[in-house]
């Protein structure tokens, strides 16, 4: 089953969740979100493999740092806002069999692989 991560480098939470993937014999497609940004229409399919609505999928600090506030935008806005921002993107996110999970605490994504 192909596993794809949306990984920051940078980030210690997103290093410890691909150690733990590799370490349990997965080799994530890695995609380094920001460097290559989710388009909307994969925005919108990950949010719906997480179930949650954009609002969850943003990280406080870096969002209101751009100046993008969840309570006065739309949820298609607040897509727009993230692909164009995707600093304000929480990771990681790892996608495998039609599902999704963040890796905050990275053993969360053992539910998807």
């Amino acid at each position: 089953m192909p596993v794809t991560m949306y990984h920051n480098p940078r980030c210690n939470t997103s290093r410890r969740t691909l150690a733990l993937l590799r370490e349990r014999g997965v080799e994530p497609e890695i995609i380094e979100y920001l460097k290559t940004p989710p388009s909307a229409a994969e925005l919108k399919r990950i949010l719906g493999q997480l179930k949650i609505p954009a609002a969850k999928l943003l990280r406080k600090k870096e969002a209101a740092t751009a100046g993008i506030d969840p309570k006065t935008l739309s949820e298609d806005q607040l897509i727009a806002a993230m692909v164009k921002t995707p600093i304000v993107i929480e990771r990681p996110i790892v996608v495998a069999g039609g599902k999704a999970a963040l890796g905050r605490p990275p053993e969360a994504v053992l539910s998807v692989i």
